[in-house]
C-alpha cells in the first residue's frame, strides 16, 4: 500500500447509488485514475466528503470483482448524512485500505458457517462473495442472517440468489416480523437448532452487534468449535484508521491495526473487547 492512500485520500468517483432502506443506502466507487483498491475481505476504508470530514466504512466489494469497490453506509452523522445527498459522478476521498482482514488461506478446504447479524452482513459480503468466485476452493458454504425485521434486510435481491444456489446452505431469521414474512422468526442463534456441523472442520466468521457476539460464540462452542477457529469483526471501534487517535483501543491493542478480524482465542484474552 501507498503512503499516499494511508495519509492522502485518493479521488474517487461515485458511479453508482441506491438506497436499500429507510437509513441505509448502497455505493459504488471507482478511483479516478483507474487503479484499485486493493482491498481484502473485511478491510475498511475511510472516506472524504470535502468539507463535512471523514468517516470508516467498512467494504462490503469483494477484491475478485474489478477495480469499483463498493460500500452499505448507514446514515448516522454528519458525513455520512452528507453521503447520502451526494449525486452520481461526485468526487469523495478515500484512504486505506485499513486493518487485518479474514485470512483466505485459513479458510481453503474447510467448511465455512457465515454469521451475519443486522449491518454485519455489510463486510461480511465481501467475504462471502470472494468464497463464491472461488467456490471449488471450500467445502460447505453455510450463510446466516438476522435482522431487525423485515424492512431492515439489506441485499435482498443478493440474499435470494445466494439462497437459489445448489451449493449454499442459506438460512434467514428476523427478531420481528410482519404480513410479509414467512420465514423463520427470533433471534439468529434460534438458527442454530437447523445445524449440524463437522467441528474439525468448520470456520465460522462472524460479524454483528456486540451484543450479538456473546450469545453466537457460545451457540458455536456448544458445537464443539475451537475457540482459535472461530473468527469475528469488530468494524464499529474504528475512526482514524491508523492507530493515532486511541477511539478503537482495547487495552495494548489498536483495533484499526490489529483488528478488525480477531479469533475468539485472541479476543476473551482482552478484558474491554467484552465478547
Amino acid at each position: 500500500m501507498a503512503e499516499r492512500t494511508i495519509f492522502t485520500p485518493k479521488l474517487a468517483q461515485l458511479v453508482r447509488k441506491e438506497p436499500f432502506t429507510a437509513k441505509e443506502t448502497f455505493y459504488e466507487f471507482r478511483f479516478r485514475d483507474g487503479t484499485e483498491l486493493g482491498h481484502d475481505p473485511g478491510q475498511f476504508a475511510e472516506v472524504s466528503v470535502f468539507g463535512y470530514g471523514e468517516a470508516p466504512i467498512s467494504i462490503s466489494s469483494s477484491p475478485t470483482r474489478g477495480p469499483n469497490f463498493q460500500m452499505c453506509v448507514r446514515s448516522v452523522g454528519d458525513v455520512t448524512a452528507a453521503l447520502s445527498k451526494l449525486p452520481i459522478g461526485s468526487d469523495v476521498g478515500v484512504r486505506g485500505p485499513f486493518g487485518r482482514g479474514f485470512d483466505l488461506g485459513a479458510l481453503r478446504g474447510r467448511d465455512v458457517l457465515f454469521i451475519a447479524g443486522g449491518l454485519g452482513v455489510v463486510p461480511l459480503r465481501s467475504l462471502i462473495v470472494n468464497v463464491l468466485d472461488e467456490r471449488p476452493d471450500f467445502k460447505r458454504v453455510i450463510i446466516m442472517y438476522g435482522a431487525r425485521n423485515p424492512s431492515e434486510v439489506l441485499y435482498k435481491d443478493e440474499l435470494a440468489q445466494w439462497q437459489a444456489r445448489p451449493d449454499v446452505e442459506f438460512y434467514q431469521t428476523v427478531d420481528v416480523a410482519d404480513e410479509t414474512w414467512t420465514g423463520n422468526v427470533g433471534v439468529i442463534t434460534t438458527l442454530f437448532k437447523f445445524l449440524v456441523l463437522d467441528r474439525l472442520n468448520t470456520v465460522p466468521v462472524v460479524v454483528g452487534p456486540p451484543v450479538m457476539f456473546k450469545f453466537v460464540v457460545k451457540e458455536v462452542l456448544r458445537k464443539g468449535i475451537p475457540e482459535d477457529r472461530i473468527l469475528l469483526s469488530l468494524e464499529r471501534r474504528m475512526k482514524c484508521g491508523i492507530g493515532k487517535c486511541g477511539h478503537c483501543q482495547i487495552n495494548n491493542v489498536y483495533v484499526c491495526q490489529k483488528g478488525p478480524v480477531f479469533s475468539y482465542a485472541e479476543l476473551k484474552r482482552l478484558e474491554e473487547a467484552k465478547i
